[in-house]
């Protein structure tokens, strides 16, 4: 087989995977104009459509859907093939693409970036951030990144750190005119900005202490998904704002911003590195693991 007919027959298992150019591309590290033109040459090679496209749309025809049931086995042998080969090197080779959380992703993978890269110089590393819900397989992704609560079945889970939880924060001039809360109730009184989630939906405060769980919706003035934005809210008085504890360390341990209701606010689920449990572990995914497991 010659090396363009390889090229091709991937480039169409990957837009087949993903059912998008688009995707496809970005998992190949081409521009989608070229897995196109790889798929239309393949097409016209064997005299057979194994894609309809529409402008909203990539669906299988039924060769191409034949075609795939066959291919997708023969490049998992050859995946772990290559990457078998890792053992006759010092250190992985290859990219693993990671998707991750927006809102925890520099001080949960952040810390071990460096050490990953100088340990495995042949390693790349790709970090997508988002906070929305992401389907690892369809969007290409080697693993992702999530609080146990959130993991979908057919997925291999392995626990790493740091344990996270959440904090409650106000500036010392806003608590100035306002007493500190020392109950979820209290919080009432105060102005409390909103959280929202990447789809626009408002989610609620959670707290729990001696085995009673509260949870209070706030509805204040501002709203965002972005942690980062509702601390300088905070740092400026607009209100209390309930962020990533990790996100707001600087601030609290500068006494630019005020903690409340510590005790109220226990430790999330454990998050968790997770990949589809029928893909190969690659050695530089193995790698990445092992630098973010929790002892």
């Amino acid at each position: 087989m010659r090396a363009t007919d390889l090229s091709e027959l991937a480039a169409f298992d990957a837009v087949a995977r993903h059912k998008s150019f688009r995707r496809a591309g970005e998992e190949r590290g081409v521009t989608a104009s070229a897995i196109s033109h790889a798929v239309s040459n393949l097409e016209a090679r064997i005299g057979l459509r194994l894609l309809n496209r529409t402008t909203r749309s990539v669906s299988l025809t039924d060769a191409g859907a034949m075609l795939l049931s066959r291919l997708s086995p023969a490049f998992g042998d050859i995946g772990s093939a290559m990457d078998g080969l890792n053992q006759f090197r010092e250190t992985p080779f290859g990219k693993v693409r990671l998707n991750v959380p927006v809102s925890i992703a520099s001080f949960v993978v952040g810390p071990v970036l460096a050490g990953l890269a100088a340990a495995n110089p042949n390693l790349e590393v790709e970090v997508i951030s988002t906070d929305r819900l992401v389907d690892i397989v369809d969007e290409g992704f080697d693993a992702g990144i999530r609080l146990g609560e959130s993991l979908r079945d057919g997925m291999t889970a392995v626990k790493i750190k740091p344990r996270i939880r959440f904090a409650v924060v106000g500036s010392p001039a806003y608590f100035k005119t306002n007493p500190a809360p020392r109950t979820p109730a209290d919080l009432e009184k105060h102005i409390c900005l909103q959280n929202l989630y990447p789809s626009g939906a408002r989610y609620s405060w959670g707290f729990r202490k001696d085995g009673k769980t509260v949870e209070f919706q706030p509805t204040g003035p501002i709203a965002s998904d972005d942690h980062d934005l509702l601390i300088s809210a905070a740092l400026d008085g607009a209100g209390l704002a309930y962020v990533w504890e990790a996100r707001a360390a600087k601030d609290i341990k500068d006494r630019t911003l005020v903690r409340v209701l510590d005790s109220w606010c226990d430790w999330e689920d454990w998050l968790y590195i997770y990949y589809p449990t029928r893909k190969y572990l690659s050695a530089g995914l193995r790698a990445v693991i092992n630098s973010l497991r929790a002892s």
